[in-house]
Order: structure tokens, then sequence, then C-alpha cells
């Protein structure tokens, strides 16, 4: 089947085409610049940004692929979780396209598209297995047991990672997004210069940053910025808060539910210490830890396109009676 998809769930306005399991075309227009002196995505600017940018960014790939929008078999479009301005403009675009081609168009849910990212680079792939989205507005675990049926096991109660990485890179001064930015200060740095709590430490598979958050603030307020060494300390030290609190939560949950394949995806899925931990540890236990590659972590439309064709397969038509749903939460439709 070939299928485009689009998602537009946040702050970046993506394209892809994909026929069968393969990627033919793909294009992601970044609004790191627009939002970068806020340090953090300010919802009306993402959603005018979608308006201006969703119709080159889908001619952009069709014109790539080379193929002609009437080859299409479906659409699919992120209909949630996420910013209802920005998911609407998205939402609006793959209906026109629907309509006027008269093609089956298939709302899909942000989290299940994350995880099926890693299906994208990696075919063999298997059911059930245990499934972490973590992002700047997710940290949540699934037992995945297949297309379209997700248990949720754990999520955060307040902060997602992503956030906190955000808002005390803000602190500390450095550039948005945060989690690259940390990432980068840290190198160097030694990990065990400053305990930070390890959120939530029993055997509850919820996370909360909150806290976390709160101490490396508090850190900062009575020991001043810190520069140099002491930032690439600090840094390191809160990376591994981080780092630790996810592995531990993912590798309990996969013993719990007795998985031996874990999938990690979504923005902080490409945090080199995360993935460097978490495939450590998860080896010692005899679990098979997946990746994405960077490329697919991130909000992309390759993964909407490449979870619509599931489903497109399947014969699902939702029709043009489609709306986006910012609430959605981790529920399929």
């Amino acid at each position: 089947m070939l299928v485009l998809g689009i998602e537009s769930s946040c702050d970046e306005c993506a394209a892809a085409l994909m026929r069968g399991e393969d990627l033919l075309a793909q294009n992601v227009s970044s609004q790191i610049e627009l939002h970068a002196p806020y340090g953090g995505v300010v919802p009306e600017l993402a959603s005018r940004d979608h308006v201006r940018k969703i119709v080159p960014v889908i001619k952009s790939v069709m014109e790539a692929s080379g193929a002609c929008l009437e080859d299409l078999d479906g659409i699919g479009v992120t209909v949630g979780p996420g910013l209802i301005g920005s998911l609407l403009v998205g939402v609006t675009a793959a209906k026109t396209l629907s309509w006027s081609l008269q093609k089956p168009i298939v709302g899909v849910n942000h989290l299940e598209a994350h995880l099926r990212a890693a299906f994208i680079d990696d075919h063999d792939l298997y059911y059930p297995h245990l499934g972490l989205v973590v992002s700047g507005g997710h940290t949540s675990l699934f037992r995945v047991n297949g297309v379209g049926d997700l248990v949720l096991l754990g999520r955060t109660l307040d902060d997602a990672a992503g956030e906190a990485f955000d808002k005390v890179a803000k602190l500390l001064g450095l550039s948005y997004p945060g989690g690259i930015s940390i990432q980068r200060a840290a190198k160097g740095g030694d990990p065990n210069t400053i305990r930070f709590p390890r959120p939530m430490p029993g055997k509850r598979l919820d996370s909360s940053f909150s806290g976390l958050k709160t101490s490396a603030a508090v850190h900062i307020r009575k020991n001043g910025l810190p520069e140099g060494k002491a930032l690439s300390d600090f840094t390191a030290s809160f990376q591994e808060a981080v780092v630790d609190t996810l592995v531990r939560k993912t590798l309990l949950a996969a013993r719990r539910e007795k998985l031996d394949l874990v999938v990690v995806s979504g923005g902080v899925g490409a945090n080199e210490r995360l993935r460097e931990k978490m495939n450590k540890k998860a080896l010692a236990d005899g679990v098979r830890v997946v990746f994405p590659p960077v490329e697919f972590c991130t909000d992309n439309a390759a993964m909407v396109a490449a979870l619509a064709a599931v489903y497109l397969g399947r014969g699902t038509d939702h029709g043009l009676g489609l709306d986006a749903n910012a609430g959605l939460g981790w529920q399929t439709l």
C-alpha cells in the first residue's frame, strides 16, 4: 500500500510516504528556532507555523518520491494526544485530501505511532513487548499486545522526563531543546557528583519528575549557576537521575509482565546515556532493547504512515467525521 502520513501534534510539521515497509520520502519542518527564545513550545506560535508549512511539506514529499496524490491507497494522520491547534491543522489537511481524492483516512494515536516507529528499521520485532514512550509530553509504559492493543502499565503523574530536561536546561541558561543541551554539557562530567533524588523508588510503575526538577532548582539557588567542570558534573548528575529512573521502571515492568523485548521511543529515546545504560542493564536481565534510529525517535510522519498502513490493511476508514482529540490519552480509535 502507498500511504501518506501526516504529523502535526506539537512543534514538528511532518509528512512521509511509505510503500509497504519502505520509506520513500519524508520531510520534517522543525520549529526549534521559533520556540527557542521561550525555552519551550508556545502553542499559538506552533499552530500558526503549521498552517504555513503543511501544504509545502506534503508537496515536497510527493515530489521527492515521484508519486502522485492520486496513487495513494490511503492517508494516516495523528489525531492526538497533542496541542489542539496543531492537531487540527494536520487533521484538516488529511481530511481535505481524503475528500478530494476519495481515499480512506485513518486517525492514529501519537503514542502508538511512536512505538510503531521501531518497526520501520527493524522488521524482526514481535508482539507482545514492553513499550516506553518518553518525550517532552509523555513518559508512559505499555504492554503492547499488538496493533491497537495497548495496556497502560505506568505513566508520569506530573512532568514528563523531556519536560524536566527542558526546564532544567532553561534554569542553567542552556539552549532549547533541553535534552540535547544537557547531554552535550554532561560530556566529561561525573554523574556521581550530586546525588539527585530518584523519583518514586518503590515498585510502582508510575513516575514523577517534578520533584527532581525542584531539587535541581534548589541546588542552583543555593550554590549559584554552575560553570565549566561544575556545569558538566551538574548536568551529568541530573541526566543520570532521569536515566536511572527510566531504566529501573522499564526493566521492572518487563520482569513483571514476563516480556523479553522492550521498545523505547520518543524524543528522550535519542539520549545517548539512556541508550547505553538501558542496553547494559537489560542485557544482564536477558532482555532485548530496541531503540528506533534517532530520526524516528523525535516526532515524524514515517511512524504515522507505518501505523496507518496496518490499520488500512485491515479495512479501517475513519471517514470525514474524524476529529482531533488533544486529550486522547493512550487509547486507540
